[in-house]
């Protein structure tokens, strides 16, 4: 009989005292395996509309009605972005400033459809904060704006460096360890062969991997970069897009576009 860590879902031989994947200890809510059973591991990027409101949620966004994202809603009026299922379909849609409707998707892939009206919020948060800021006098604003350029290069630099000298994370890449296949990319991810797939592991209780040489993936399975982990850019966080409390302008958009 196989036993299942409690932590990672991982399947371990009988008898096994720490977890071969992520060296948990196997006697603290182990399990045996059933049929294999997939791990079910918690993606951090929203795959389903109930998902979506929780992330928009977790980021304290203003209201839909500010925002106009309307997230499991057929909004009809004017100025909406929206998802909202319909039967066995997911729409994507956005309302323009004339009352006309763009779908953007219309299909039964849920994912795809919440990862599309995901990038759109995305930007668009990003938008906002951007146009931040309190007004100043014209002459005050100019004197200001000549300063500033060097005021942030010069910030930027000390912060980097300061950054870089207390950086201890482990490189980003593979990291082979005891004949598994680990990767690193803002936490330890881990590969198992029985599901051709990649799951969360825990660096409080990862071995110790040589942490200073990424090695190449050795297993002829799927890469990391093929799992739904995978990120191209390390500074694209959920913190990114928390929302920071200030006033959020609808109307200063693009209504007029398709998308």
């Amino acid at each position: 009989m196989e036993i299942r860590c409690g932590s990672c879902g991982a399947a371990n031989d009988e008898g096994q005292r720490f977890c071969t994947y992520c060296g948990s200890p196997l006697n603290e809510g182990a399990s045996p395996q059933q049929g294999g059973q997939e791990p079910q591991v918690k993606s951090r990027t929203p795959a389903t509309i109930e998902e979506l409101k929780q992330w928009y949620t977790d980021r304290k966004l203003p209201p839909e009605d500010v925002t106009r994202f309307f997230i499991g809603k057929d909004v009809k009026e004017p100025k909406a972005f929206g998802i909202y299922r319909e039967g066995d379909e997911v729409v994507v849609y956005k309302n323009k400033a004339n009352g006309e409707r763009a779908v953007r998707y219309r299909g039964t892939d849920e994912a795809f459809a919440v990862s599309e009206l995901l990038s759109r919020l995305k930007e668009e948060i990003l938008r906002q904060k951007s146009s931040h800021g309190k007004g100043v006098s014209r002459s005050k604003a100019s004197s200001i704006g000549n300063i500033i350029p060097y005021v942030l290069s010069a910030a930027a630099i000390i912060i980097f460096l300061i950054i870089a000298a207390n950086d201890k994370s482990p490189k980003r890449g593979y990291y082979r360890y005891n004949d598994r296949d680990y990767y690193y990319q803002d936490g330890w991810y881990y590969y198992d062969p029985y599901y051709d797939g990649w799951y969360t592991a825990y660096e409080d209780i990862i071995p110790a991997i040589d942490k200073d040489n990424a090695s190449q993936y050795s297993y002829n399975g799927s890469g990391f970069e093929d799992s739904e982990w995978y990120s191209d850019s390390d500074s694209d966080s959920d913190s990114s897009y928390d929302w920071d409390g200030g006033d959020w302008d609808s109307g200063g958009g693009d209504w007029d576009s398709d998308w």
